[in-house]
């Protein structure tokens, strides 16, 4: 069963919709229950982090991300969904669910905000979740902050827009992305397919450690 976590984020029905098109039949849930039991799971996000994360306390879903996680169970994290796993983030200077050390911060002063629109992916890792996927794809975002990882190994992919930052983090079987594949077409589809063909691969792990491209 694959679940996409239901914590009051809006674009739920755009990531099941994905995930359907590619031939799996998810589970939008608001029950952590439901989400502990899930092969895999997918954790959206749209929004303020100081909203996100006062709703998945609400609904139970913090402690259950962070049991998953600590589980090295699969889990897919998009935008907001991203920048709550790390400590802090600099939007309304918020604590967070602290499972990836580093800090949540805002793009460049200057820049024209929220970054909005199509841009590139450098591929920095050799990661099963890029099979397929062309070195340098557009994939779409929309976003004001960006995460700033401690450990630079978990960084998979990165992305410039005023600052070279952290676009794909990889650790175990954790994956996250501040782009929404759901929004990025062929790639964005490409994407979820890798993640959820190897979350019915028992064993495997998305980052090929001391692998570099």
């Amino acid at each position: 069963m694959i679940a996409i976590i239901d914590y009051g984020a809006g674009n739920l029905r755009s990531v099941a919709n994905a995930v359907s098109s590619l031939g799996y039949a998810p589970e939008i849930t608001s029950d952590p229950a439901t989400v502990l039991r899930a092969e895999a799971v997918i954790f959206p996000g749209v929004g303020a982090a100081g909203d996100t994360m006062k709703n998945l306390v609400k609904t139970g879903m913090a402690e259950a991300v962070c049991r998953l996680i600590e589980a090295d169970r699969h889990l897919f994290a998009v935008c907001v969904g991203m920048q709550v796993l790390f400590g802090y983030t600099e939007e309304g200077g918020h604590h967070c669910l602290g499972v990836m050390p580093g800090t949540v911060k805002r793009l460049p002063a200057g820049l024209k905000v929220p970054h909005m629109g199509w841009n590139q992916v450098n591929q920095i890792a050799a990661c099963p979740l890029f099979d397929g996927i062309p070195d340098r794809t557009n994939f779409y975002f929309v976003h004001s902050y960006y995460p700033d990882p401690d450990d630079a190994s978990v960084v998979a992919g990165t992305t410039e827009y005023g600052v070279s930052f952290c676009s794909v983090a990889v650790r175990g079987n954790l994956v996250a992305t501040q782009f929404h594949p759901e929004k990025s077409g062929r790639w964005g589809l490409e994407m979820y397919d890798n993640f959820l063909k190897l979350a019915t691969a028992p064993g495997k792990h998305f980052l090929h450690q001391g692998a570099t491209t």
